[in-house]
């Protein structure tokens, strides 16, 4: 009998964990993982095995501070007890039914989404288990938005980032994702981001819909200004054409919001949802607005086996119970204020961009891989989507104690990146 049994969620995942990561070393888990995964990501940065609310382990155990959250997934943290503990009985109750039949934990996770969005009557979801998958479903609800045959044309922006399956990756704009596996769905045109006069030109009676993120996370955390919003609203309605928000990154909470497009006081044609939804469990969304665009995608024309199961759709309805119940979206708007300014204060900064707790900030030279490394090694996990730039999407319980542990660091993990990077250019 195993001797896990009895123990609670959390004790039994730390003892699987620990009897796991007593038989290796992280060099030797990462020199398994090069001989049996394929290499789509690179050489892991570290083998983590365990975490506990903004922290985690790796196999050596060396402790560090998530300020990325599976990139801005792990919304509530890590081992959350009370989404542990839905995940762990709806399991134990009814794991998967296909799509053939319904759930009550499907049911009341879409009423919750509709609710939350502020969605008109008629507004409906559609369950996905990814945020491209979502962006999936909702590039087919734009090819739908042609009844005359003539909308063939879908507006992205310039470096948008929506996915890396066929349709989300033509919508993306990162050249270097795209160029492998073109020819890809045709009829995407990539226009200047923040840029009024040539969306407005863009926008026609051709186009099918228009495909924005409120804050490019992928391109460095560029926000998209109310203004730009309000005019893609005002473009898309009189040209008949959809406007599709993809809060995948910025939805459930990570601005301090339920979605970072409320304050541009717009409501779209559709958004989709994903990473933070879950809490760390896969689970996405594409919520239309309104009967006329609800009705867009018929039985039979998209569908998934896993996307809205009763675990997916559990964990989700956790979340957002943890969200909406502990203070986690007061905690976001103070915290994240405090992290911007403590970093617009540091000199090496030379720009700080984002809200709540999606954060960019620019460095004062190319020197951000060589910092994600320095991070690392002083038990800080971060990102760098640019040469220059750092972002950071932490759990949405971050502490202010936590933040400043992180900025009274930075200055040193600045001055390490740019010793290495010039020692390395030598």
């Amino acid at each position: 009998m195993s001797e896990t049994v009895g123990l609670s969620p959390t004790s039994a995942a730390e003892a699987a964990a620990t009897t796991l990561v007593a038989q290796s070393s992280g060099a030797d888990w990462l020199a398994r993982y090069s001989s049996s995964l394929m290499g789509v990501f690179g050489t892991p940065q570290r083998v983590l095995v365990r975490g506990a609310g903004c922290l985690v382990w790796d196999a050596d155990g060396k402790e560090y501070l998530d300020l990325l959250g599976g990139i801005a997934v792990n919304a509530l943290g890590h081992a959350h007890p009370f989404v542990t503990s839905v995940i762990s009985s709806q399991l134990a109750t009814l794991g998967h039914v296909s799509n053939f039949f319904t759930s009550p934990t499907q049911i009341a996770l879409a009423e919750k989404l509709l609710s939350i969005s502020n969605a008109p009557a008629g507004s409906k979801v559609f369950f996905a288990n990814s945020g491209t998958e979502a962006n999936e479903a909702a590039f087919k609800l734009a090819r739908r938005n042609n009844a005359d045959g003539k909308r063939t044309k879908i507006i992205a922006l310039e470096g948008a980032f929506h996915g890396r399956t066929m349709g989300a990756l033509a919508l993306t704009a990162k050249e270097a994702y795209r160029a492998p596996f073109a020819p890809l769905p045709g009829g995407v045109v990539h226009i200047p981001f923040n840029d009024i006069e040539a969306l407005r030109a863009a926008v026609d009676d051709s186009t099918a819909a228009v495909f924005l993120e409120p804050i490019q996370g992928e391109a460095g955390v560029r926000p998209l200004s109310a203004e730009y919003l309000q005019a893609a609203r005002e473009a898309t309605s009189a040209a008949g054409a959809l406007l599709i928000l993809d809060e995948v990154q910025t939805g459930i909470g990570r601005t301090g919001k339920w979605l970072a497009s409320e304050d541009a006081g717009i409501v779209p044609d559709a958004v989709t949802l994903a990473k933070g939804l879950g809490g760390g469990f896969p689970v996405g969304a594409l919520v239309t607005f309104g009967s006329t665009t609800s009705a867009l995608l018929a039985a039979g024309q998209h569908g998934t086996t896993f996307g809205g199961n009763p675990v997916a759709t559990a964990a989700a309805l956790a979340t957002l119970h943890a969200i909406e119940s502990q203070g986690v979206l007061r905690n976001v708007l103070a915290v994240g204020a405090h992290l911007r300014d403590g970093l617009a204060a540091i000199d090496a900064v030379t720009e700080v961009r984002g809200e709540g707790l999606l954060i960019g900030f620019d460095l004062d030279a190319d020197v951000a891989p060589a910092m994600v490394t320095a991070a690392l090694d002083a038990g800080f996990i971060i990102n760098s989507p640019g040469p220059r730039t750092i972002r950071l999407a932490p759990p949405l319980i971050l502490t202010i104690e936590q933040a400043d542990r992180f900025l009274t660091a930075l200055p040193a993990l600045i001055s390490t990146a740019k010793a290495t990077t010039s020692k390395d250019n030598k």
